[in-house]
């Protein structure tokens, strides 16, 4: 089982789809990293070598933050949002949309359930 950034990539899977197992790597970055790699588009997860994961892995640690050190500078930037009172903040702070997106009839996900109001269920 091939592991790099901490994250146990998928088998059966191609390389370039396995990879974007890893938070903050996407399609494209993907492709990016195992073209500079030399790695093979259509290589399977399983059947990388021992020097194909760790040139990806290199690549990885030298160009991009991933994982951890991405999920704790995404909720810093919320944070400082937050903190700083501004409108986007303010809207994170109530869990509500904060791109300009409609809430009288949607923004569901966000929101959660409908709270009942007045009678309820019969």
């Amino acid at each position: 089982m091939t592991r790099i950034a901490g994250v146990d990539l998928p088998k059966g899977k191609r390389i370039d789809i396995a990879l974007t197992s890893i938070y903050g790597i996407g399609r494209s970055a993907s492709r990016q990293i195992l073209q500079t790699a030399g790695v093979d588009l259509g290589t399977q997860s399983e059947q990388l070598t021992e020097e194909e994961t760790t040139r990806i892995r290199k690549i990885i640690d030298e160009s991009y933050k991933v994982e951890g050190d991405l999920r704790r500078e995404v909720s810093m930037n919320i944070k400082r949002l937050m903190d700083m009172g501004c409108y986007r903040g303010l809207r994170h702070r109530r869990s509500l949309p904060a791109r300009g997106q409609r809430t009288h009839t949607n923004a569901r996900t966000r929101k959660g359930p409908r709270r009942m109001i007045g009678k309820g269920k019969k």
